[in-house]
């Protein structure tokens, strides 16, 4: 499950707890909601945990410098080359 994932289930729990007044035989649409909103939010934080290990960026161990072997010090020829 991604990210969008997750933020659906949290919207979707928010809406059955705060916004319905459905009453359902045997089911309590409040119960539902927060235990939507758990899971979501479990996700996100799942997610977000995997994502941070994913980014680690080694640097180079050496410098790469590019430069030009027939360009002279401020002249290029002549040509705005």
């Amino acid at each position: 499950m991604g990210l969008g994932g997750c933020i659906i289930l949290i919207a979707a729990g928010a809406i059955l707890t705060f916004a319905t007044d459905w009453d359902m035989d045997g089911v309590n649409l409040d119960l539902v909601g927060i235990i939507l909103m758990i899971v979501g939010l479990i996700g996100v934080t799942t997610f977000s945990s995997i994502a941070r290990r994913k980014r680690v960026v080694v640097p180079p161990a050496t410098p790469v410098v590019s430069e030009d072997p027939h360009r002279r010090d401020g002249y290029n020829g002549g040509y705005g080359v």
